[in-house]
């Protein structure tokens, strides 16, 4: 086996090693990070590094715990490993199967755990992750060490030289630098810092989301139906409980108020998930609890996934006859007049009722929309049906539907309806192409953040969620595009709504993306 192979190794092998290290005297240094495109700056750090002591020890975080966006890292988890072990100055190369290091500085017990200057002020660190680190660093004796070097970017050479975001994206983040100076990035991170200030109340249909993962085997022979192997079933919040959620990691609290049925299993899963948001679900033996149960396929090469069809339990007009919504607009009507920001989910799902629509119009002191059209209610739940928003997002289908037409740019059509509704923000999703915001005159079109998908349900939520965060501060309509479509690309790399969009996350994307 060759030498470098040999340096690569298991925590497990490692803390073996770590005692004859200690009866020997040596002192062991610990370096630790993605080294996606390892480069001279690296070199120079893991140098630095090993000059502090005798057994420098590496770790590389895994692939599925690099939280810079979609596409990354550029590089597997054999390859980084590899770069790391041919260096001579590197003695042990140990993978990280976490989103901190946190195991491994228990592992491997550093006397010196040595980081880049640029984690010097903690204040910078939008993982948060120094302080913790340094904390177990020197439970076991051990002391922290900022390296001097020159600070280069892996990140910044993958999205100008291989490619690691879409040209259009590369040119976007090169204009917004020109505009914004270098400190872009910061700038708009202090945007994201500021939805800590807002009092969120999220009105709107819940939904649970039933993905039945199967794989398929081809037709019956007698009546050449689709005939699928069961795999496995996963349930996911969605609709107003997942734009809650999303709202949550930004915003200083959130409430959600909304109706369901009786279901006990259903009422359970959502008292789970749902902490840190306040939820006032009113329940009503009528109503019938949104499910929509999807069954998908996955793609082996592509890791993505195709829905084969889906079946929806949803509430009908005659059972929308016969629900009691009393209690419903006793809470809201007490409830609008407390909160900054009302964030509206209408899924057409039998929940937003006129009476509904009256209160949020008259009581919302800044009211954003979002009217969805679906399968169920195509053509029927159609945003003109407000009369007021202050803000809103729609998708090019809903904004055609709205105008009753689609023969002008959807800048004018985007407009025309920002005017019926006297908005002061306004966005159209245009898919892969990304979307267009308005704020009074002035007009941004970015492009999608990423290229790299597994699932679109739910990414138009994830840009409602931080579109509105942003128009709610009055924050540029450029940067607030730019923050809606990232959680939008995040939320693309999650399938269903198994988590929402994290801020550490959504930071270090941005970072990635304007690291140009």
């Amino acid at each position: 086996m060759d030498t470098s192979e040999h340096k690569i190794i298991s925590k497990e092998a490692f803390a073996n090693l770590r005692e004859n290290f200690r009866r020997e005297g040596k002192t062991v240094v610990l370096c630790h990070g993605v080294f996606d495109l390892l480069h001279y700056g690296h070199i120079e750090h893991l140098r630095e590094a090993k000059a502090q002591g005798d057994v420098l020890v590496v770790s590389v975080t895994a692939a599925r715990f690099v939280n810079k966006g979609p596409g990354r890292p550029y590089f597997n988890d054999a390859q980084r490993l590899s770069f790391l072990s041919e260096l001579d100055c590197v003695d042990y190369v140990l993978l990280s199967e976490a989103v901190t290091v946190h195991d491994i500085v228990r592992c491997v017990q550093p006397d010196i755990y040595v980081k880049g200057q640029e984690y010097a002020n903690a204040a910078s660190d939008v993982t948060g992750n120094i302080g913790p680190e340094q904390a177990i660093v020197e439970q076991y004796g051990g002391r922290i060490y900022f390296t001097q070097g020159e600070v280069y970017s892996s990140t910044k050479l993958l999205n100008n030289f291989f490619g690691a975001l879409p040209e259009a994206v590369v040119q976007m983040s090169r204009g917004l630098r020109e505009k914004y100076g270098a400190d872009v990035a910061e700038q708009a991170r202090r945007i994201v810092d500021d939805f800590a200030k807002l009092n969120v109340l999220v009105v709107g249909d819940i939904i649970i989301d039933d993905y039945v993962f199967c794989k398929v085997q081809g037709l019956t022979t007698k009546d050449a139906a689709m005939s699928t192997r069961f795999d496995f079933r996963e349930r996911y919040a969605g609709g107003a409980l997942a734009i809650a959620r999303h709202l949550a990691n930004f915003a200083g609290h959130v409430t959600l108020l909304s109706m369901m049925g009786m279901e006990q299993d259903i009422a359970d899963d959502i008292v789970a998930v749902m902490p840190p948001v306040d939820c006032r679900i009113v329940q009503d033996e009528h109503f019938v609890t949104p499910v929509k149960r999807r069954y998908l396929k996955r793609h082996a090469i592509r890791q993505q996934y195709e829905k084969l069809f889906s079946v929806n339990h949803l509430l009908d007009i005659d059972g929308m006859r016969q629900v009691d919504y009393r209690n419903f607009y006793r809470n809201l009507e007490e409830m609008l007049p407390q909160y900054d920001l009302v964030v509206v989910c209408d899924y057409g799902h039998g929940l937003l009722t006129q009476q509904a629509i009256d209160m949020l119009e008259k009581h919302a002191r800044f009211l954003a929309v979002n009217c969805q059209a679906n399968s169920s209610n195509y053509g029927l739940n159609v945003i003109t049906k407000y009369h007021r928003a202050d803000a809103f997002v729609l998708d090019e289908r809903e904004l055609h539907m709205a105008v009753g037409q689609s023969m002008d740019e959807e800048e004018t059509l985007l407009r025309r309806v920002a005017t019926g509704l006297g908005s002061s923000y306004a966005w159209v999703t245009l898919g892969a192409s990304g979307a267009l915001g308005i704020h009074g005159a002035e007009a941004t079109e970015l492009p999608a953040a990423t290229i790299h998908v597994k699932d679109t349900v739910g990414a138009g939520d994830a840009f409602y969620s931080l579109a509105m965060l942003a128009a709610a501060t009055d924050a540029p309509v450029d940067l607030a595009t730019l923050l809606a479509n990232i959680a939008g690309a995040i939320k693309t790399n999650v399938v269903g709504n198994a988590r929402p969009v994290a801020k550490v996350d959504l930071l270090k994307f941005l970072a990635t993306v304007l690291n140009v």
